[in-house]
């Protein structure tokens, strides 16, 4: 769902101003009012006055980029979302009232909803197929807290979406729609794309549909607050609301971006649009398909970036590398024998230039899979082995995740090995978030641990949902609250 999404100053969102033509004004005249004629795709004065135009600019404007082309080959392939839904309203610091209250009429009406209230949310948002037989690529904010999702194409067909899968690490989702022949867009590669090369964005900014704007990269892998596992492509192209999750082109024609973010601090675009690069989103979206969430890799560390008092101090030729400053206990960094004080040079032979650039590299592997990390330590390099662990789950969740706690207005998904051996327990299912519903009217809160239902053991959303067929008006969860357990009656009816 269109939304405001990063604190402070980054805000989601993208497109709808033109790029403007200045540079063609690097033809300079001396003539006061010259007609202009065109030569080729330069206009120039035909007066024997005009100051001659250098050979290197003329080829400069000669080579100014066409844009046309990619948008009527691959324009076709980007769609409007639209999505309507519900979202729990934040309230405004009043005390919960009963509905039967004598005041509950007056402040809902007078001084907004309760914190409990669901209030409706419309939202709009770009796409773009990738497939046709009707997969999607979005972002995952565009779809959020949907109850419906629409997408149109540009021939004005209208199909009704399913979200196949969502990942809020790297503000990814994957809608489907029931289609066969559908225009596709060129997958190319965010990795090849170069510093200051030309791109082109296309969206519905604000709802203006197929929208183009276009400027270049300004810069790769950029880090922003809270968004570890995306090494985000700078740009300058104009991007505003609407137009979150349509592609970047290269001149090439070729996807190699998904438009997500702004720097703003007026809300509008402002200069600085960012891109979740096309190589993530492609591997999230192939993980969303095949099992509905995303495994990624960890290895246990808290780390810091390294300046120059830094690396005069740890003896290194220059600012580099990712400084650990924690090790977490049990982890695959402790058993590798990794300490604090230890300099990451190098993950599986790639180099780490700024700590930021380590989070993706150790996500994308796979779980349990084997890597080389290159440590400075006490003035030399050195290599150890390690077997990654998996992330737990707790931001990236497929549409079944909440299919069993739907009954009770819960979102539930299943633990991770690790978080089964912290709870001390072979099952268990992890409470992400509660709506309005039995559960939250019992006291059920997001982390709470569901261990069983009327004595049944559950370990999966189906688990959930088969003990929940066929129940009466109530029924006892066991669930675990930080070290305690506990029943909890909960009405359904």
């Amino acid at each position: 769902m269109e939304t405001t999404r990063l604190s402070k100053y980054f805000k989601r969102g993208l497109a709808i101003s033109a790029v403007t033509a200045a540079v063609l004004a690097a033809v300079h005249v001396m003539q006061e009012k010259p007609a202009l004629a065109p030569i080729g795709d330069v206009w120039s004065a035909p007066s024997t006055r005009a100051t001659p135009v250098p050979a290197s600019t003329e080829r400069r404007l000669l080579a100014l980029p066409d844009f046309t082309d990619i948008v009527a080959r691959q324009g076709m392939a980007v769609v409007n979302i639209s999505v309507n839904g519900t979202r729990k309203a934040s309230g405004f610091g009043l005390p919960q009232l009963d509905p039967n209250d004598p005041f509950y009429e007056f402040f809902r009406r007078f001084q907004g909803p309760q914190p409990r209230e669901r209030v409706p949310v419309q939202g709009q948002g770009s796409g773009f197929i990738i497939s046709g037989d009707g997969y999607v690529l979005t972002n995952a904010h565009v779809v959020d807290d949907a109850d419906e999702v629409t997408v149109k194409l540009t021939d004005k067909r209208e199909f009704k979406a399913k979200v196949i899968g969502v990942d809020r690490p790297t503000d990814v989702a994957v809608l489907k729609i029931e289609a066969q022949g559908l225009p596709t867009v060129t997958i190319g590669s965010s990795e090849k794309s170069r510093v200051g090369e030309w791109v082109v964005a296309i969206g519905a900014p604000f709802g203006f549909e197929n929208s183009v704007t276009a400027g270049i990269v300004s810069a790769k892998s950029r880090s922003l607050p809270d968004e570890g596992y995306v090494p985000y492509l700078q740009t300058d192209v104009a991007i505003n609301p609407g137009n979150s999750g349509g592609p970047l082109f290269n001149l090439n024609g070729e996807v190699i971006g998904i438009n997500s973010q702004i720097y703003s601090r007026s809300g509008g675009y402002q200069g600085l649009s960012f891109a979740i690069p096309i190589d993530v989103a492609m591997k999230v979206q192939q993980q969303l398909v095949d099992h509905g969430k995303v495994s990624r890799g960890r290895i246990g560390v808290t780390i810091q970036d390294v300046n120059q008092d830094l690396a005069d101090t740890f003896g290194l030729d220059k600012p580099r590398g990712a400084l650990v400053s924690s090790v977490e206990k049990g982890s695959p960094a402790q058993k590798a024998g990794i300490e604090a004080g230890d300099i990451i040079l190098k993950f599986n032979g790639k180099h780490i230039t700024r700590s930021s650039e380590l989070p993706p590299l150790v996500s994308e592997q796979a779980p349990g899979s084997a890597a080389t990390v290159t440590l400075w330590r006490k003035g030399k390099s050195q290599d150890v082995s390690l077997r990654l662990a998996e992330v737990p789950n707790q931001q990236a969740r497929g549409k079944e995740d909440d299919a069993g706690g739907g009954k009770l207005g819960l979102a539930v998904r299943p633990l991770s090995a690790e978080e089964r051996r912290a709870a001390d327990t072979d099952g268990g299912l992890l409470v992400q978030d509660v709506a309005d519903g039995p559960a939250a009217r019992a006291g059920i809160r997001p982390g709470d641990i569901i261990l069983s239902v009327n004595g049944e053991k559950v370990a999966s959303p189906e688990q959930l949902r088969k003990a929940l067929t066929g129940k009466g008006k109530q029924l006892a969860l066991q669930i675990q609250r930080d070290d305690g357990r506990m029943f909890v009656a909960i009405r359904l009816k």
